[in-house]
């Protein structure tokens, strides 16, 4: 059992955390180097908006300043790119893990789970792990205003933790409690709120952040959709 857990969840994490780089590079990259041109004060939003015309030589295309970012001549952009290969295998990894673990829990209770239910269990952590907390917390676009760092985690974790089991109230309990219980534990981290800053002074454009979140939620919708599926094959597949 531990083994078919290990090997089936790295396998399908990793091949969900490849397909997960490679949307991320086709994107997410040029945003968010445009959100840290706008950090860093390479770009600047509204400039030149006012009546003073702007100084020749100081503006910045924004399409041209993606592409000085990288750094493609001294290497750091093939660095960096490895980096987030490397970090989005081993997140997907861990996730495919927990996937694992919940389909071994799950048979322990009597329920079994086929290949096809595989892509409803990705799908359920995809709104644990992403889609409910983004409604409290979005993703952060580099140059955005957000909230102590402390603060944003013990709310996500909480909110993954809540979330999980109320899908699981919904998913396996039977009669009304359970379906009240779970419906409490839903709206409970959005009750209480997301840990806000005390003032909004990013200073991304609001256009390109929302854009992001858009970006950033739906790849993971597919990253989350291919880790389940691909887990509920190979755990349907391999021998108890």
């Amino acid at each position: 059992m531990i083994q078919r857990m290990l090997a089936g969840g790295l396998i399908a994490g990793f091949a969900a955390g490849l397909l997960a780089a490679l949307l991320h590079f086709a994107f997410m990259q040029e945003l968010i180097l445009l959100g840290e041109d706008y950090e860093t004060g390479v770009l600047v939003h509204f400039a030149g908006a006012g009546d003073a015309p702007a100084e020749p030589g100081h503006s910045h295309a924004a399409g041209e300043a993606a592409d000085d970012h990288g750094g493609n001549g001294d290497g750091g952009g093939a660095s960096r790119n490895v980096l987030t290969v490397l970090f989005t295998g081993l997140t997907y990894s861990g996730y495919g893990l927990l996937l694992m673990a919940g389909f071994a829990l799950a048979a322990q209770l009597g329920q079994e789970v086929r290949a096809r239910d595989g892509l409803l269990w990705g799908l359920a952590g995809y709104a644990a792990f992403h889609l409910a907390p983004a409604m409290g917390l979005p993703p952060e676009l580099p140059g955005s205003a957000a909230a102590d760092l402390t603060d944003r985690q013990i709310w996500y974790f909480g909110t993954v933790i809540a979330t999980g089991a109320a899908l699981a109230l919904f998913a396996f309990g039977r009669g009304f409690v359970p379906a009240l219980a779970a419906g409490a534990l839903l709206a409970a981290p959005h009750v209480i709120g997301a840990p806000r800053p005390d003032e909004f002074y990013g200073v991304a454009p609001p256009e390109l952040a929302g854009e992001f979140v858009a970006r950033a939620l739906g790849i993971g919708f597919v990253a989350w959709a291919a880790l389940g599926w691909i887990a509920g094959q190979l755990w349907a597949k391999a021998p108890a």
